[in-house]
């Protein structure tokens, strides 16, 4: 595939990434990283959505800057986010691609198990606060690997039932954190080199070009078609992912 070719599946991948973080306000990798995996590999996926993952969670919670969770909750679910997708990163630099990509489908699928299974599921902030760091070092290193922290990270921000605007500003703080850390790391890797980053600050443009889109369909669509719709499309890019790893 010609340079015009990748840069347009990026581009195409990140724009579904971005109505899905304008409709919940986070999310956008659940979407591009597993569309880009599927045609290129984790690797790429991963470091092509460090930098829009920084600035565009780091536009949020300044955005939301007034509706953060207390510094003890937030503090520590980025600090040790970053610490978890710093060794996230160098599982991804040194696991096998294929190993990555089953590991990226069955992230997926446990993610949409779970939110069919315990849709209702709730957590109060006492419990959530003590069970902040583990979960933020288990979703970092997620996110570090496979570029999805999402079935750890937003199943548990999702079970707390905050509103809106806390739950934005609070889930950027800790995206943004574990982008600043994967960054540095994948340098040094030779992951994120001049040409992914130029990908990535591109890639900014689709981002927030179709984030719109998805606030939209948020406003004119319930929730339950929004996440059938997403959820259906997440299976069939784990099963694609899976018959590549493992064809």
């Amino acid at each position: 595939m010609d340079v015009i070719g990748e840069f347009a599946l990026i581009f195409a991948a990140i724009a579904a990434g971005g109505v899905l973080k304008g409709a919940i306000g986070a999310g956008a990798p659940i979407l591009a990283v597993p569309v880009m995996a599927v045609f290129f590999d984790v690797r790429l996926a991963v470091a092509v959505m460090v930098i829009p993952n920084l600035l565009s969670n780091l536009w949020q919670a300044w955005h939301y800057r007034e509706a953060r969770l207390p510094v003890r909750f937030i503090g520590v679910f980025a600090a040790a986010g970053a610490a978890g997708a710093g060794v996230g990163s160098w599982l991804l630099a040194t696991a096998p691609p294929d190993l990555l990509l089953v590991a990226v489908a069955a992230a997926v699928l446990a993610y949409i198990g779970f939110r069919m299974a315990r849709p209702g599921w709730t957590l109060a902030y006492g419990t959530a606060l003590r069970a902040v760091l583990p979960v933020g070092l288990a979703g970092g290193v997620m996110q570090g690997a496979i570029g999805l922290s999402a079935p750890v990270a937003l199943t548990f921000m999702n079970a707390m039932k905050l509103e809106r605007a806390v739950f934005v500003a609070t889930i950027s703080v800790y995206f943004a954190a574990m982008s600043a850390a994967q960054a540095p790391v994948l340098w040094a890797y030779g992951i994120l080199d001049a040409q992914v980053a130029i990908y990535g600050v591109l890639a900014l443009v689709p981002l927030f070009g179709a984030m719109p889109v998805g606030a939209w369909l948020a406003r004119h669509l319930s929730r339950q078609v929004f996440d059938r719709v997403i959820l259906g499309l997440l299976a069939v890019l784990a099963l694609r992912m899976l018959w590549k790893a493992l064809g």
